[in-house]
């Protein structure tokens, strides 16, 4: 049974990396509206959208009580509230790089956020790794040093979207809440700060239809993957969502090397390289077959 769970989880966690693989393509597509536009447009059509789906499922009730535990529970209400304006800070940084032509920034950054969350899983969740996984994080962080050395600088972009993210998932992974619940919630925590921001800006709808249905269309872009990533978040460890991560940053390189033609150097080879190896290392080290071997391997020098 807990291993069909984790098969569940890690499905809905290749699900949501998948889909925010291709998203450069849908923000690059909105690049004359200003990125704090654009966040806001985010931010209140996830929110419609949520209560929406909400309704359709019928959980509006448990909305609503929801919410009003939230509020005698403060703890659970703070960490939820953080969590909502960290996963929303990680947006908006996210959106202007993609529109600035650093994608292969957020790539970095969200190559550097499973090493982040593989650290916090272990130092906050207590979460224990094999020697081999050890190993494999080790090879995926040489591959993310030495592309932030080639950059000759602090890759601030990179770091904070690691950050922001990482953290993120560790205040999901800690609150169990129901998914659709939880990004109500979190949308509803930020959508006053938004409303009023757009409010007091120079509202921009987009140049053309197509753009103003993008933007409108932007909360269910926003809410679905965001939906699954909970539902993947709840059922695996932490340190596998950190792994299983690496595909959205791997599909965002691709798009920024032969899709908007940003420089490839041979340090992104050699980073990409390590990187995957890790992956590589760390998903066998998860197989039955493995983790039977080296098992035995304990039980033996045990003896």
């Amino acid at each position: 049974m807990k291993q069909k769970s984790e098969q569940q989880g890690i499905f809905y966690a290749i699900l949501s990396y998948v889909i925010w693989g291709i998203l450069p393509i849908y923000w690059h597509q909105l690049d004359s509206v200003p990125a704090g536009q654009i966040l806001a447009h985010r931010v209140i059509w996830a929110f419609v959208f949520m209560m929406s789906l909400l309704v359709v499922v019928g959980k509006r009730q448990l909305f609503l009580s929801t919410v009003k535990q939230l509020f005698a529970e403060k703890k659970k209400f703070s960490a939820l509230t953080i969590a909502s304006f960290l996963v929303v800070t990680n947006w908006g940084i996210y959106i202007w790089a993609v529109n600035n032509g650093h994608i292969l920034q957020t790539s970095l950054g969200y190559y550097i956020n499973p090493l982040v969350s593989v650290v916090l899983g272990i130092i906050v969740l207590k979460e224990r790794l094999t020697i081999i996984q050890y190993f494999s994080v080790i090879i995926a962080f040489l591959g993310v040093l030495v592309v932030s050395i080639d950059s000759g600088g602090v890759p601030y972009i990179s770091l904070a979207l690691a950050g922001t993210f990482a953290t993120y998932g560790l205040i999901k992974k800690m609150i169990p809440i129901d998914a659709e619940i939880g990004i109500a919630v979190e949308s509803m925590m930020v959508f006053p700060v938004a409303l009023l921001y757009l409010f007091s800006s120079d509202v921009n709808m987009g140049s053309d239809w197509k753009q103003t249905v993008m933007l409108v269309a932007a909360g269910a872009v926003t809410a679905i993957p965001l939906l699954f990533f909970s539902k993947g978040a709840r059922l695996i460890p932490l340190s596998t969502l950190g792994f299983v991560q690496f595909i959205a940053p791997t599909m965002m390189l691709f798009i920024g090397v032969f899709v908007y033609k940003e420089t490839f150097t041979m340090a992104h080879l050699v980073s990409f390289t390590l990187i995957w190896i890790g992956l590589l290392i760390f998903s066998l080290s998860k197989t039955k077959i493995f983790a039977k071997n080296s098992s035995n391997k304990s039980k033996q020098a045990s003896v």
